[in-house]
């Protein structure tokens, strides 16, 4: 009798294991529930943002950014068609911020904390999603500093926040970005919260979503496609159109892209602002046309129209899968799965670490 039980417990534990496992339809289809309507409407809002470093006290910079925030969303709300998403840029509440881990740690927000509060009232009387990115910090994450995307939903709680899914490397020659993304500690984030959430796909009565502020990474965005993503949301502090609009059409999903505005004749004003709205065929539906100046775009989406017999992207899995599976990457995963106090301290220092774990250097 034991044994049997012994039995039934391990054949349970491996179809329970099967079904959590279970992240891509092998017939191309992919999970969704019924959509409300035929057609959504698509807002995004492009602002700057005052850096919480200039300012003596953090919590004042935060709650002119805040006000800043729902000023605008006021303004989207308002004018013109009502939208069902209202989309931010990476950084409106805390804008960006540079130096040490113990510096940058004075900088962030908590979600869901007092902002999203806020946020969600304009959410909630607007009957909108929406969504922005702040640096963040977790109590279940000590010391690191997380990106994330948030997610305010109609209801105005907070459906979902996206972590990053892995940081870009290699591009400066002196420093890493040293925010926690899933990459950096893997194994810890799929234990608490588990494998499906490392591509997490939002399905709604205005179609699957997904949000992220990857850049320069194909894969990230093809494994999103697999799960089914519709509609592929991004924020930036700076970004590549080409990137956007290639990853659009490769993967066959609309998107909105929401970048910070940078002031005339200072470093990198030339990459500011033109946020974008762009369809599945990589072409841009509308753009905002200035750098520097904020602005709010919209765009009708027919995603009843374009879900209509959809299936996932076709990808030459199996030609490329012999080299795939000899391919190793410089940096190995869970490279911040380490004591609180053994974090980097500064970009310098996570170059360090990198220039210490490197496959290619060692």
């Amino acid at each position: 009798m034991r044994t049997l039980l012994t039995l039934m417990i391990i054949i349970f534990a491996l179809g329970s294991l099967a079904v959590e496992s279970k992240l891509v339809h092998q017939d191309g289809s992919y999970e969704m529930i019924p959509l409300e309507k035929e057609n959504i409407v698509i807002k995004v809002i492009q602002t700057g943002a005052n850096s919480l470093q200039d300012f003596e006290d953090p919590k004042e910079g935060l709650k002119q950014n805040l006000d800043h925030m729902i000023s605008m969303a006021n303004k989207a709300c308002g004018r013109g068609s009502k939208p069902d998403f209202l989309l931010f840029h990476e950084f409106p509440l805390t804008g960006y911020s540079s130096g040490s881990r113990k510096e940058k740690l004075k900088y962030t927000i908590q979600v869901p904390g007092p902002e999203t509060k806020a946020l969600g009232k304009i959410a909630k009387e607007c009957d909108t999603y929406l969504i922005f990115g702040s640096y963040a910090t977790d109590s279940d994450w000590p010391q690191h500093i997380l990106s994330l995307n948030t997610v305010i939903g109609r209801n105005g709680e907070v459906m979902k926040a996206f972590w990053k899914s892995r940081n870009i490397k290699r591009i400066y020659k002196d420093r890493e970005i040293t925010t926690t993304t899933i990459e950096a500690v893997r194994d810890k984030y799929r234990e608490k919260y588990g494998i499906d959430e490392e591509f997490p796909v939002l399905r709604t009565e205005f179609g699957n979503f997904a949000v992220t502020t990857v850049q320069g990474d194909p894969f990230v965005f093809a494994a999103f496609a697999m799960k089914g993503v519709e509609i592929m949301f991004r924020t930036a502090t700076l970004f590549s159109e080409s990137d956007v609009l290639a990853m659009a059409w490769s993967n066959n999903f609309y998107t909105a892209m929401a970048n910070i505005t940078i002031p005339l004749g200072t470093p990198y004003s030339d990459a500011g602002g033109r946020s974008l709205i762009a369809s599945p065929d990589g072409n841009i539906i509308i753009q905002d046309p200035s750098t520097h100046e904020e602005g709010i775009i919209s765009a009708e989406i027919p995603i009843a129209a374009f879900r209509k017999n959809r299936k996932i992207p076709n990808y030459a899995l199996e030609m490329v899968q012999p080299i795939f599976l000899q391919y190793q990457q410089e940096i190995p995963i869970n490279h911040l799965d380490i004591p609180a106090n053994e974090l980097p301290q500064t970009g310098e220092e996570m170059k360090e670490l990198f220039d210490a774990i490197s496959r290619y250097l060692n």
